[in-house]
């Protein structure tokens, strides 16, 4: 559905470096990493809006640049702001919309409004932000996109309008012929959700897995340094020392049977493979 191969922006004082990421039919990827670690900049990438981007992105197995504005329909895009006019209402959206996209469901777009309560007449400015989220989201999807790609969709929104916007991700790609790339801060919503998770960090991917293998791969133990220096360096993922000695992600194969260990959550993962090895 989606394949980066080795893509590739510079900018003064920083470099997406070379990211390899491939989405299959059926599956949704979450997309973590800390600010700035080139989130966003390769989801721009992917959407072609990048000059002088080296490597290949290919979407529905065609180069991104190679691909016809009736095949662009296929994808539908949700950012973390909305960027539509507060003056307008659902009705004129609805208006808008049908004029632009060839595939444009009208009767799903409204049915999506009555659903989740975007009342049709009431300007966009005066909806809260969940509300304008999910007309968003409506948006992206009235023009049946087989990817969808959203960046921070759920960012600044409340728990019960996040579940909610995840009943309708799952939803989605639950015939199996759809796809989602999604970026997020709130790892428990990924969690919830993904099946694969790739991990961003100064413009360069420190992991892309399995999300329920992931879940188990890792732990954490605390020791001091002359353990640390008895440790494969491969087996590794972050350390994090302190005053009260170190701690460190660990493959759970690799962890010594007589030491306690702690789960390490997708938290914990981003956080000490954002440190890395300092040994």
């Amino acid at each position: 559905m989606l394949k980066c191969e080795n893509v590739r922006k510079e900018f003064t004082g920083f470099t997406l470096n070379n990211i390899n990421i491939d989405i299959p039919e059926g599956s949704i990827m979450g997309l973590i990493g800390e600010n700035g670690a080139g989130k966003s900049t390769l989801i721009s990438c992917i959407l072609g809006s990048m000059i002088k981007t080296s490597g290949t992105v290919k979407i529905f197995n065609k180069n991104q640049e190679k691909l016809t504005s009736y095949e662009k329909e296929d994808i539908g895009v949700v950012l973390s702001e909305s960027t539509l006019n507060g003056m307008l209402n659902c009705k004129d959206i609805n208006a808008i919309m049908k004029a632009m996209y060839k595939k444009w469901d009208q009767q799903f777009y409204f049915d999506f409004c009555n659903k989740h309560n975007l009342t049709l007449n009431k300007k966009i400015k005066d909806f809260s932000k969940g509300m304008q989220m999910k007309l968003s989201i409506n948006i992206a999807l009235a023009h049946n996109p087989k990817l969808l790609i959203l960046d921070e969709a759920t960012s600044g929104l409340d728990p019960v309008a996040r579940d909610e916007l995840l009943d309708i991700f799952f939803d989605f790609v639950k015939d199996g012929n759809h796809s989602i790339l999604i970026s997020s801060h709130i790892l428990s919503d990924l969690e919830k959700i993904c099946d694969s998770i790739t991990f961003i960090s100064k413009g360069q991917v420190k992991l892309c897995e399995d999300k329920d293998s992931l879940e188990y791969k890792y732990c954490i133990i605390k020791c001091d340094e002359a353990m640390l220096q008895t440790f494969n360096k491969e087996d590794i993922l972050g350390v994090r020392k302190n005053p009260y000695g170190i701690d460190v992600c660990i493959l759970r194969d690799a962890c010594p049977s007589d030491m306690m260990s702690d789960n390490a959550n997708m938290e914990d993962i981003m956080v000490f493979a954002s440190k890395g090895i300092n040994l």
